[in-house]
């Protein structure tokens, strides 16, 4: 009986570990928060490059964009 109990305690979490990995990350931003930091892959056309005013590098992040503004939109697809 221990033995049965214990296997579905071990089945009973991993089915719920995804649920709750899952529902954290659907809680929104707080009002006024901070973007958290994005790693990009630099474009390879380099007009896309000076566009964008990155260096030669592998990745880069938002905040590196030269332009006084830079407006992300999100999208959720479920």
């Amino acid at each position: 009986m221990n033995r049965i109990m214990s296997k579905l305690a071990t089945i009973v979490v991993f089915c719920w570990l995804p649920v709750l990995m899952v529902s954290a990350a659907t809680q929104p931003p707080p009002v006024g928060g901070v973007l958290p930091d994005i790693v990009l892959p630099v474009p390879d056309q380099p007009e896309h490059r000076t566009y964008l005013g990155i260096k030669d590098k592998q990745q880069f992040t938002i905040p590196e964009i030269d332009a006084p503004i830079v407006i992300v939109e999100v999208f959720s697809m479920y």
